[in-house]
């Protein structure tokens, strides 16, 4: 009877994980999207919902054995244990989301389940040096793959895919046949529809690539220690992550759709292309790799090469990229010479950027020191 209700504690904090997992990855995946009106917050809750179960049930499975056997052997995984990691995974997140900041996920995650081992001295090293070598190359990479696209080849991309948002809706009801049909909005252009579906398509990838590493943050324990199989155990999360994702993921969409950067949205398709390839590659490898982090590092890369392009490049007329996520770019600002300085600030804000990667870092740190201290000093543990 006891394990019966602890194993319903055990679901009742999976869930608790899994809503603080949609509410801050919503923000990664939709938030430009969503910022460049492109798709409503109601939308993105429903694509996030969709897509990161998908990522999750394909290519996700690989991670949850990883986080649930490779880190800390499972037979450390006790009901007890599994319900207290998700719980410091789930708090730490919590907190990050109430200040309405995207959190690394993977990063809490393997962090209390590292401070379990540490304090059972069952942490295996070896997968945990992989991990971690991971987390310092992998936002690098991101950094120097988009700052190469920023200098070189992004005042090329913006003539060829400027996006232009006009005024009204994007789509219109056909109604004068006997069944309604779709067409372009009075004032939407041709390349304005096609643009902003590709947005909407890159954001529901990088939805599907955070589920490949954010799933297993939910259930790894729990599959772990052998109470829940991981067909229930994703289809539970990806519920959870739903449920975030309708409620408190509002405020991390308008945290990375409009206080983080004012992105163009071909800049905002470079970071979602670079980041969420990057992770889903990694969760192939059965590594949990933090989304936020290389998304944000992608970011900054990315303006630091627009700021740093040829004094030619920047007096292009078409270096800005088009739309901004926060409002439409009237012609007359499109065609001013944009400086370093505008380059930089355009695609991100120092202040909030500071604020959102020191959180990023401390959320983990939480996760760890909370779990290690727990099962150090407390013996029923």
């Amino acid at each position: 009877m006891a394990l019966s209700a602890l194993f319903v504690v055990g679901l009742g904090v999976a869930v608790f994980v899994g809503f603080n997992v949609g509410g801050s990855n919503i923000g990664v995946a939709f938030g430009p999207a969503a910022g460049a009106s492109a798709v409503s917050k109601t939308g993105a809750a429903a694509l996030m919902t969709l897509f990161f179960f998908l990522g999750g049930w394909t290519v996700g499975r690989g991670v949850v054995r990883t986080m649930g056997g490779r880190i800390v052997p499972s037979s450390y995984f006790t009901p007890e244990t599994s319900v207290i990691v998700l719980f410091f995974i789930g708090f730490a997140l919590f907190l990050a989301n109430v200040v309405g900041v995207p959190a690394s996920t993977s990063m809490t995650g393997v962090g209390s389940i590292a401070g379990l081992g540490l304090a059972s001295e069952a942490l295996d090293w070896a997968t945990m040096t992989e991990i971690l070598t991971w987390w310092l190359v992998s936002p690098i990479v991101a950094f120097w793959v988009s700052a190469v696209v920023g200098r070189y080849f992004y005042s090329r991309l913006a003539s060829t895919l400027a996006i232009n948002q006009t005024q009204g809706s994007l789509f219109a009801l056909d109604r004068r046949g006997v069944l309604p049909r779709p067409r372009l909005g009075a004032n939407t252009t041709r390349r304005e529809a096609v643009g902003t579906l590709l947005v909407v398509i890159v954001a529901c990838y990088t939805a599907f690539s955070a589920g490949t590493s954010n799933a297993a943050n939910a259930i790894a324990p729990l599959v772990g220690a052998g109470t829940l199989a991981i067909e229930p155990g994703l289809l539970l999360v990806g519920v959870a992550v739903g449920l975030g994702a309708f409620t408190i993921g509002r405020r991390t969409i308008a945290t990375m759709g409009e206080g983080l950067t004012e992105m163009p949205l071909l800049a905002a398709l470079v970071v979602a292309i670079v980041s969420s390839t990057l992770v889903t590659i990694l969760s192939w490898f059965d590594i949990p790799v933090s989304v936020v982090i290389i998304a944000t590092m992608s970011i900054v890369g990315l303006g630091w090469g627009r700021a740093t392009r040829t004094v030619d490049e920047r007096t292009d007329p078409l270096a800005t990229g088009g739309t901004s996520v926060s409002e439409a770019v009237v012609a007359d600002e499109d065609l001013r010479d944009p400086g370093a300085t505008d380059e930089a600030a355009e695609l991100f804000e120092p202040a909030t950027t500071a604020k959102v990667i020191a959180l990023q870092n401390l959320v983990p740190a939480i996760s760890t020191i909370a779990a290690y201290l727990v099962f150090r000093f407390l013996t029923v543990f």
